[in-house]
């Protein structure tokens, strides 16, 4: 499918659908409003199924939607941890600042409903890779084992934790790694690339809601001279 305005000119006009804008001082807002304006405005935004396990060998698998891939050389990831309502770290922090490990899953279609169920505030004790009925695959590199139902397991190593906030609600940690082995189903890769039509992954969207990926484009950048 080609672009939506594949007439358009270098320097010509867009015809916006809207007329006006409303102006938002963030620091007006109260942190939950704050929140919800921010989980609205960044759609989509992809999931990372991060699992982790901890020192005595407890698995634990939880949702980040705050994530994004931010290198090649070296490749690595980002995801943000919360700070929950009563100030604890989240065990999946706890665990990859114990360990320096993590893998990040994909969260793909056919099993979104045990991601969204592992989001839940289960106790550290529990194994929420069980609770949610997912089967562990061993890892090549790292010790906290994958979620065999992902189409993509992206096995890392921690680089470096980056406190933001001052530990109240609304604070979170940036957990930046290092990709140093990845699996992928092989009926989504072909040479070299991945097939979205069957990768199904799911979007994270404002309130409760999610998305699929739908319809898709091409649009090349411009090579501009020197």
């Amino acid at each position: 499918m080609t672009s939506p305005h594949p007439e358009w000119k270098p320097g010509s006009k867009i015809t916006t659908p809207f007329s006006d804008v409303t102006g938002v001082d963030l620091a007006e807002l109260s942190q939950k409003e704050r929140y919800k304006f921010l989980i609205g405005a960044i759609v989509p935004r992809p999931i990372a199924f991060v699992s982790t396990i901890s020192r005595d060998g407890v698995v634990n698998v939880a949702p980040f939607s705050f994530f994004s891939g931010v290198s090649s050389s070296p490749p690595s990831v980002v995801f943000s941890v919360g700070t929950p309502p009563d100030g604890r770290e989240k065990d999946t922090l706890a665990n990859i600042k114990e360990t320096q490990e993590f893998v990040v899953n994909s969260a793909n279609e056919w099993m979104i409903e045990p991601v969204v169920h592992c989001a839940g505030d289960f106790l550290k004790e529990i194994n929420e890779m069980e609770e949610a009925g997912l089967t562990p695959a061993p890892s090549t590199r790292v010790s906290p084992p994958r979620v065999a139902e992902s189409a993509m397991q992206m096995e890392c190593k921690l680089t470096q934790t980056v406190s933001l906030g001052d530990g109240g609600p609304g604070s979170s940690t940036l957990v930046i790694g290092e990709i140093v082995y990845a699996h992928i189903a092989s009926d989504c890769y072909e040479k070299g690339r991945i097939d979205f039509s069957k990768y199904r992954t799911v979007g994270r969207l404002g309130g409760l809601s999610y998305g699929l990926i739908g319809e898709t484009f091409t649009l090349a950048v411009p090579k501009v001279s020197e």
